[in-house]
């Protein structure tokens, strides 16, 4: 019996499937919701069983969809796999190389990638930049040859590369009334109106673990999506944060935001490339991790410069 499967229709069923939306996964492929759904219409009527199902508006994998899903993620996973192994064979630094970073880390991999691909120009990078909860999901589902992160998902089986200082500052407005004093305490800090990301955000997590070490709790007065909404935000004068100086060049230099003298500040925290526990990188992927471990030594973030500011 000669089935027509086709790899394409496997990679929309398994985006759909993982996403739980031909929406969601249409918008990953860069391809219409209904082009998704006839492909995947298409393969079910090609293995005569439905795939997927709906529970009112949940979309739901059928027992043979579960089944399919399982197979074709292992067969995507070793033509990634056969794609890098082949690659290896020639010596060469080359072909596709796949990335996934959490948001706050889109101000400084592009400079690492483009400093990369200067020396190995052969390589084509595939550089997915989301929230953190998107990223633990494309870590799980082994998406990417590894992904960039602060704060390291606990209790899973992980590879975990620090790479670079990540420094955590208090910033606001140079006309706040906090800008200029010394020594601020933190329940003083604590007791601003502050602008934080989305639950779950590495960078909120280090803050508010910081205020409850000392029996703290923030005031949020705005809950933003984004590092670039915060500073914003900052910038309108609507409260203080807590940001990685990764994020914060430009608006430093200028003069729009300023670090406040926070006591307990700045907080060290690093980067770090993580992946599955015992996942063997192409030649490819594993030169950029040494590549980033060996940058980021030399990158520093210049800490002494945030002490006292």
């Amino acid at each position: 019996m000669i089935h027509h499967w086709t790899l394409q229709q496997f990679r929309l069923f398994e985006a759909v499937a993982r996403l739980r939306s031909y929406t969601r996964a249409a918008g990953e492929l860069h391809l219409s919701q209904p082009a998704v759904h006839i492909q995947v219409k298409r393969l079910e009527e090609s293995m005569g069983l439905p795939l997927i199902e709906f529970v009112g508006k949940r979309l739901l994998l059928t027992v043979a969809g579960e089944e399919v899903y399982a197979t074709v993620q292992a067969v995507l996973a070793k033509l990634k796999y056969l794609e890098g192994a082949l690659m290896d064979m020639k010596g060469k630094v080359s072909g596709a190389l796949r990335i996934g970073a959490v948001s706050s880390a889109k101000f400084f991999i592009p400079d690492f990638l483009g400093h990369f691909l200067r020396e190995h120009s052969e390589v084509q990078p595939l550089l997915k930049v989301t929230n953190r909860e998107r990223i633990i999901e494309r870590l799980i589902a082994n998406e990417d040859d590894f992904v960039i992160m602060g704060q390291v998902p606990e209790g899973m089986s992980l590879a975990v590369h620090p790479f670079m200082e990540n420094i955590l500052v208090p910033i606001a407005h140079p006309d706040h009334p906090l800008a200029g004093e010394r020594m601020i305490p933190l329940e003083r800090f604590a007791a601003e109106r502050f602008l934080m990301r989305e639950a779950g955000s590495g960078t909120r997590s280090a803050t508010e673990r910081l205020l409850a070490e000392q029996g703290l709790k923030a005031s949020i007065y705005m809950e933003l999506g984004s590092s670039e909404a915060i500073k914003q935000a900052i910038m309108a004068d609507l409260g203080v944060s807590v940001q990685s100086t990764s994020t914060l060049s430009l608006e430093l230099e200028t003069g729009r935001i300023v670090t406040l003298d926070v006591v307990g500040f700045p907080r060290k925290r690093m980067w770090h490339a993580v992946h599955l526990q015992g996942k063997q990188l192409n030649l490819t992927a594993a030169t950029f991790l040494e590549f980033l471990v060996r940058k980021g030594a030399k990158h520093h973030l210049r800490t002494e410069a945030f002490k006292g500011h």
